[in-house]
């Protein structure tokens, strides 16, 4: 069952309503007959564009009252977090228990009203370079379940989504996110311009992955999508006794790995200036460019150091 809610026009001849559907399909159902519909759960980033004048959605269709989506299960072997989990469930200790990186990220999404209020599908939904739980996400190589019409399900990798590889189709909506269940020390941090809940000005995140002898690192906020620096990891992973990795970490790596995986990274997410086509000089870097390499740096030795500890 779904509620229809009209409000007045703030535009004239133009209707806008709020449709309150209480099942994925449902909704899928409402977005599907309206087109030009937007989904909405928090609010924290949407509603930031309607007030801004940015956006001014002809409708509205609230996922608020959809159970299905506020909980998670576990289902061979993976977490199945649905998209309207907020970032304070996410910040709980029975969660943090089991995806750790993941409630790190929430519990750093903002002041208590916006995790609150900011559910994980609508991060992921909204991909502001600056979201706090896409770095982990793209680490953990989570994968969205998508509802569609018809009572279709399609699954699609959320880097593919970050990336504009992959999009959703209309009257699609991002039910739940697979996330594996790795068992193995996760960290994320990162470095914002002013003390207290803050936007990211650069975040880290890594998984370690005993069971493929792996290493996953993403970094957030440098660019329009989450950075995996693939070679940095391979590279650090050759050099970790994986026979010695628990789930509580103890495996030390030498100051100089640490500080060479973070200088691998940071290079991978910031390259140096390609020389021009005439062969002249190569430019250097902006300051501010070049302090945030450094600051990528610091988060990536920080977070790989942390998770081997």
């Amino acid at each position: 069952m779904s509620t229809h809610a009209p409000h007045a026009p703030h535009d004239p001849g133009v209707t806008r309503s709020v449709t309150l559907p209480t099942t994925l399909d449902e909704a899928v159902a409402a977005l599907t007959a309206m087109p030009a519909a937007v989904p909405v759960a928090g609010g924290t980033d949407l509603m930031v564009d309607v007030n801004a004048g940015r956006l001014r959605p002809a409708a509205l269709v609230g996922l608020g009252r959809i159970s299905e989506i506020r909980s998670w299960e576990y289902q061979d072997g993976h977490g199945l977090l649905g998209a309207g989990l907020t970032h304070a469930r996410m910040g709980r200790p029975d969660f943090a228990a089991l995806f750790p990186a993941l409630a790190a990220a929430a519990r750093a999404a903002g002041p208590p009203q916006t995790r609150n209020a900011g559910t994980l599908g609508g991060n992921i939904v909204s991909a502001a370079p600056t979201g706090d739980t896409l770095p982990v996400l793209a680490a953990l190589e989570a994968v969205l379940v998508v509802a569609g019409p018809g009572g279709a399900r399609r699954e699609m990798p959320v880097s593919h989504l970050l990336s504009g590889r992959e999009l959703l189709n209309p009257g699609e909506v991002v039910g739940h996110i697979r996330v594996p269940l790795l068992h193995a020390p996760q960290t994320f941090l990162k470095a914002t311009g002013r003390t207290g809940p803050s936007r990211a000005l650069a975040s880290a995140a890594v998984v370690l992955d005993p069971a493929r002898r792996g290493v996953r690192c993403a970094v957030g906020a440098v660019a329009p999508m989450p950075l995996r620096p693939l070679e940095a990891e391979q590279w650090v992973a050759s050099l970790i006794d994986w026979s010695m990795v628990r789930v509580a970490g103890g495996v030390a790596l030498a100051p100089e790995a640490l500080r060479a995986f973070g200088d691998y990274v940071a290079m991978a997410c910031i390259p140096d200036p390609v020389p021009g086509p005439d062969g002249g000089e190569t430019p250097a870097l902006p300051p501010a460019v070049l302090q945030l390499r450094r600051t990528v740096a610091a988060l990536a030795r920080r977070a790989l150091g942390r998770a081997l500890a």
